[in-house]
């Protein structure tokens, strides 16, 4: 399992980031994904052999919020 961490903007209360944290926890290769709106940033452990870096951010893209 690989862990990194990305910036994401456009959250704004509690329910960006469920919706975050539930399109993360959605994608095969995902172990946990963690969501702070605080630090307005996700980290997630992944499998890079199923799922790029790339696709968690195009995921969070597609979500409505845009990752860094």
């Amino acid at each position: 399992m690989e862990t990194t961490i990305i910036k994401v903007a456009g959250m704004s209360c509690g329910g960006c980031v469920k919706s975050v944290t539930n399109v993360l926890q959605g994608l095969p290769g995902v172990g946990s994904a963690s969501v702070s709106l605080e630090q307005g940033e996700a980290t997630v452990e992944f499998e890079s052999s199923k799922v790029t870096r790339e696709a968690l951010k195009n995921a969070i893209d597609d979500a409505g919020f845009e990752a860094i």
